[in-house]
């Protein structure tokens, strides 16, 4: 099993977690923000958090809540991330529901993307980012020289994925706001198929018309079909779920057992000592060695 992290994120920060909670630092700005999985102890004292941050965030339910400012800062910002041919400006706010806009342990995928976009002989490859969120894993497949189809059920993050590309000075994403089971089954009937492919499924959420979507209900099927639109001649595929208590062991058995299968957890070293775990992932490539 592999544990990975990040390295050379010189915009992002883990400071210090513990007590539910974790101290980070986007660029210039450092955030408060709710983490589940910090059970421990903080390391740096409660002043110290206070004296560092920007901004808290302050839940009102499981789902939203509001940032309260400590110090000055504006409510979006710009942060890079250059690494290897993956060069990506990305644009955080504070929402209302505690995420800024990017999930910096991710990274380890985006040099996995790009790393395997490199490796291809085909001249475009086409890669397919499911559950999407603001793009980073598209515009870093983007940014390899692929030709990306990005997938997600909200409007608004769609668009926010859309002025990511432009602030990374990159185009040619195609955007589909869709259910992402629903937009896999239509692309296996059309017989399209893809070299790379990454799916981050939440645990649980809803379609553009509401379809339900429930992690481990449905998982396995969209394994199962998302398999089907890879090119059998070389591909890559990434898969990453974030759920309490969910082992990479379960991804493991997810694949078909001839897969070269690569599985683990992604976490965030903290500057003050601590591993973060933030998700388990599984992840595959097969080459065109004939090419």
């Amino acid at each position: 099993m592999l544990l990975l992290s990040p390295t050379n994120f010189s915009d992002y920060e883990l400071i210090d977690s513990g007590n539910f909670e974790k101290l980070e630092r986007f660029g210039q700005y450092i955030t408060i923000r709710p983490e589940p999985q910090a059970l421990w102890n903080k390391i740096l004292p409660e002043k110290e958090w206070l004296k560092k941050a920007h901004v808290r965030f302050e839940a009102k339910s499981s789902s939203s809540g509001t940032w309260q400012k400590l110090k000055q800062m504006p409510d979006r910002w710009l942060i890079q991330y250059k690494k290897a041919n993956v060069n990506l400006k990305l644009r955080l706010a504070l929402t209302s529901f505690k995420h800024v806009g990017v999930f910096p342990e991710q990274a380890v995928n985006w040099d996995y993307i790009g790393e395997s976009i490199s490796l291809l002989q085909t001249s475009q490859p086409r890669f397919l980012n499911l559950f999407a969120y603001t793009g980073a894993a598209s515009l870093a497949a983007r940014s390899a020289g692929a030709d990306v189809t990005h997938v997600d059920s909200v409007k608004q993050v769609v668009t926010w994925a859309n002025e990511n590309q432009a602030h990374s000075s990159l185009n040619g994403v195609r955007w589909v706001v869709e259910d992402a089971m629903k937009f896999v089954k239509r692309e296996i009937r059309r017989g399209n198929k893809y070299q790379g492919i990454i799916m981050d499924p939440p645990a649980y959420g809803h379609g553009t018309d509401g379809e339900s979507w429930k992690l481990e209900k449905q998982l396995n099927e969209l394994v199962n079909d998302t398999t089907q639109l890879l090119d059998p001649k070389e591909h890559f595929m990434i898969l990453n779920t974030y759920s309490l208590g969910f082992s990479s062991l379960i991804l493991g058995n997810l694949f078909p057992q001839n897969r070269k299968l690569e599985s683990g957890e992604l976490f965030l070293q903290s500057s003050s000592g601590q591993k973060l775990p933030l998700g388990v992932f599984g992840r595959f490539r097969q080459l065109n060695k004939k090419a």
